[in-house]
């Protein structure tokens, strides 16, 4: 079997087991995020901080809840990193320095994951345990409420109300997130991942030396980090190391899980607006985009485009022979068109197009099909933006499932896709203004991409990295952690405030000039927005850098 036929069947394969999962799934999702009835753990969790479960949020309380939830994570996290010398399964390590521990803090606290360390030699097992690994699952419950709170300003008329924060985190993260990933982790370790409290094993090596080889609770954060499309790893070399990826069939598992929960939610979308064929209509924009990307990057990659990769007859440079080209490039396709920013090769290493593919994932807004909930967020912005600009183009008051989209609406979708491209552009600018810029192997072009890579993937909040570049000082930890930050939430303000705009509305009954939204006429106009807003915003850039590189 070659190299290309086992790509295109490992595709296949996790295309046919996602569309088999939509709509079981989705359902489920539907059932744990509208059901009424609180189970005694969710009760007590309530009675412990003070919630009333009956009791909603308007839009404005909703995301102080948010904002105030992750502070008081982000503070906690960072105190957990600055102390963990005095902790038990410290395995002797220092405390991390405070810019290394701010950073951290951020990129956990926001679903991104960015590691300016390596973990096997800075974390210790109760930090990866109860401060990383948590943050996994809570940072990806947080994405999934305000996608829901979204979709209850499109389904709702009339109120303020859109439920309470948390009572759906405590929701997603007990009825959806935990389940899956115990089972996630059982299967993980029947694969060969590692899991347990070791502090090592010391081998020898082919050369005669001896290695210690660092064990730990492994499968179960290397779950949750592909369930909640987190990123990081354990190790260093992340999802390359075989005790976080030992085999190709527990690759095909890790980057089903990365697509599991964005694929399955336009379905909990259509459940809740009462149309399910407008939930088929978001997936099916996030089906096209990411089957374009997935083949394009494979394209690239087998292709073996460079001098080097021509001679030797594949770009094997980065890879891990396990997972071969192929493999590799699908999974670096899937963690930068979601928000996981996970690794199984090093994207450095890429030819010059196949890297600049993973800058373009990224650059869409990772909605195809973006992160936990963000994905589903991010593309529901796009869809108003869409018949906003099919609203001009016939000249009649836009809508979308009922709702007008007028100045108020069109001004909060704006402002939320302003906001990542303006982090990008003018971090990538301040860097090289303030000679921060520097890589450790490369310059012109790719040093360039270098650059432009990690603030798109920081404020993105994806936190994969192109490498070559020494980002562990006080200045790129703290410009990467503000752009995180910023990355995060300010969008995430944006999409609330849009989602109470929209449920104050009285619903407006659709006559013959309303733009239907769920045929292929919406669903093609809507890819075709999304691939315009990233051409014109940021072809100039990646003209400098990997297009400069490639031709």
């Amino acid at each position: 079997m070659t190299m290309t036929t086992a790509g295109v069947i490992f595709v296949l394969t996790l295309v046919a087991a996602l569309v088999a999962v939509y709509k079981p799934f989705g359902d489920y999702m539907f059932r744990a995020v509208s059901g009424t009835r609180q189970s005694r753990v969710e009760r007590g969790i309530f009675r412990l901080i003070g919630v009333n479960p009956a009791a909603e949020q308007t839009w404005g309380v909703y995301a102080r809840s948010v904002l105030a939830f992750s502070a008081i994570s982000l503070l906690f996290l960072y105190l957990f990193q600055r102390v963990q010398n005095h902790l038990w399964l410290s395995l002797g390590f220092d405390p991390v320095v405070p810019h290394g521990a701010w950073n951290t803090a951020v990129s956990f606290v926001t679903n991104t994951n960015w590691q300016s360390y390596s973990g096997e030699s800075t974390m210790g097992h109760l930090v990866q345990m109860a401060g990383l690994a948590v943050q996994n699952f809570v940072s990806a419950a947080v994405g999934i409420a305000v996608a829901v709170a979204l979709v209850r300003g499109f389904a709702r008329s009339r109120t303020g109300q859109l439920g309470n924060f948390w009572v759906d985190l405590t929701r997603i993260t007990l009825r959806i997130l935990l389940p899956i990933a115990v089972l996630g982790a059982i299967a993980l370790m029947i694969g060969g991942a590692v899991q347990n409290l070791s502090a090592g094993t010391d081998v020898s090596t082919l050369t005669g030396g001896t290695q210690t080889i660092t064990g730990g609770p492994v499968a179960s954060q290397e779950v949750i980090k592909e369930l909640g499309t987190n990123g990081g790893g354990f190790y260093n070399v992340n999802s390359a190391h075989p005790f976080e990826n030992p085999t190709a069939w527990t690759n095909w598992l890790e980057i089903f899980l990365i697509f599991l929960i964005p694929f399955s939610l336009p379905r909990v979308f259509g459940r809740m607006v009462g149309q399910n064929r407008q939930g088929y209509a978001i997936a099916a924009v996030m089906a096209i985009l990411a089957f374009l990307s997935v083949a394009i990057t494979n394209i690239f990659e087998l292709a073996g485009h460079g001098t080097v990769p021509q001679a030797v007859g594949a770009a094997m440079e980065g890879k891990e022979v396990r997972f071969d080209v192929s493999n590799s490039a699908t999974f670096a396709a899937a963690t930068t068109l979601t928000s996981t920013g996970a690794v199984n090769s090093f994207h450095d290493s890429f030819t010059s197009l196949g890297g600049m593919m993973t800058m373009v994932n990224m650059m869409l807004g990772e909605v195809a099909p973006g992160g936990t909930g963000s994905g589903l967020y991010g593309l529901l912005i796009l869809a108003v933006i869409t018949v906003f600009v099919a609203g001009l183009m016939v000249g009649r008051t836009p809508e979308y499932l009922g709702k007008k989209i007028g100045s108020r609406e069109i001004k909060f979708a704006s402002l939320y896709f302003l906001i990542t491209p303006i982090l990008v552009l003018v971090g990538t600018a301040t860097a090289f203004a303030t000679g921060n810029n520097s890589t450790a192997l490369n310059v012109g072009p790719h040093g360039l991409s270098e650059v432009l890579y990690a603030f798109t993937s920081a404020s993105n909040n994806n936190g994969s990295a192109f490498g070559g570049i020494t980002v562990n000082t006080t200045w790129w930890d703290t410009a990467l952690g503000l752009c995180m930050l910023l990355g995060r939430f300010l969008p995430l303000i944006f999409v609330l405030a849009l989602a109470g705009s929209l449920a104050r509305q009285a619903p407006t009954p659709a006559s013959e000039g309303t733009l239907p939204t769920h045929r292929p006429l919406f669903i093609g106009m809507v890819v075709g927005v999304t691939v315009v807003l990233v051409a014109l915003t940021f072809l100039p850039a990646l003209a400098l850098g990997p297009l400069a590189e490639g031709l």
